[in-house]
């Protein structure tokens, strides 16, 4: 695929609704935007939640200038005033968009200042005390629950929302009943976006995938290899030292012996 010359913006996205699915990763560092971009991911997110996350930001945006970024606001923002001035400090680093996962109440107050706003569904990880991990929607009561939230945050001014762990025959329903787009996120494919987060992609971790993701390379492995051979290389510099092999003359700055003389008697000549 070749990423179209102009950035995508809501309105581009929102044009793509039912022609495509688009691809989409969550990126963590400014070499994983970068590496997403130069693929043609159409879309990133990235988190916004923490004073580190924020610093690092701008290096995203400088990595990958083309690339759509929304940022994921802290949970647990206590009012609309503090969702409001987050995500205008994002949008005005270089963010796309923000995602928020608080109530319709909040969201509606940031998209009343034109702050476009992805919104969660389905499976909420810091909610699971009243759910359980598992998927979100194979009852009557509980698909209607869920269709009912996904219109709150449709009339909240949502231009999407994540879709997280949701049977994928109803997903595609649901995706079929709301203006916004829908990021699957585990819920199949019949949703506008296929979401991953990077970590997933890569295998960067030892824990066991879930089942939703799909690992395309074995970076724990590789971290781990590159330990072995960190451990091996400052072995072999220790030993080298206490041998006398390093440093070698290649690693030396000669003086010729007459230069070494004058220079000491220089010293000496005149001592502190």
């Amino acid at each position: 695929m070749i990423r179209p010359r102009k950035k995508y913006t809501v309105h581009d996205l929102r044009q793509l609704k039912g022609t495509r699915c688009l691809t989409h990763i969550h990126v963590k560092s400014p070499e994983e935007a970068a590496a997403a971009d130069q693929a043609g991911v159409d879309m990133m997110s990235c988190s916004f939640d923490s004073p580190e996350s924020q610093a690092r930001f701008p290096k995203l945006v400088e990595a990958a200038p083309a690339g759509f970024l929304s940022c994921a606001t802290p949970h647990g923002m206590a009012s609309s005033e503090e969702a409001i001035r987050i995500a205008f400090r994002a949008l005005e680093m270089g963010a796309s968009s923000v995602y928020c996962s608080a109530s319709p109440r909040i969201i509606e107050a940031m998209t009343g200042e034109g702050i476009p706003v992805v919104g969660h569904l389905g499976l909420v990880p810091r909610h699971v005390t009243w759910t359980g991990y598992r998927a979100i929607g194979k009852t009557p009561a509980e698909a209607k629950q869920l269709h009912d939230q996904m219109k709150r945050l449709e009339s909240a001014g949502a231009y999407a929302a994540e879709l997280e762990v949701v049977p994928h025959p109803l997903a595609r329903y649901l995706c079929a009943k709301t203006s916004m787009l829908l990021m699957s996120l585990g819920s199949g494919d019949g949703c506008d976006t296929q979401f991953l987060f990077s970590d997933d992609i890569l295998g960067d971790y030892d824990e066991r995938l879930p089942r939703h993701a799909k690992a395309y390379r074995n970076f724990a492995e590789e971290h781990r290899r590159l330990q072995r051979e960190r451990i091996a290389a400052f072995g072999e510099y220790i030993a080298d030292v206490k041998a006398g092999r390093f440093p070698e003359s290649a690693h030396l700055v000669d003086m010729s012996g007459n230069a070494l003389a004058e220079a000491i008697a220089a010293i000496e000549a005149s001592p502190l």
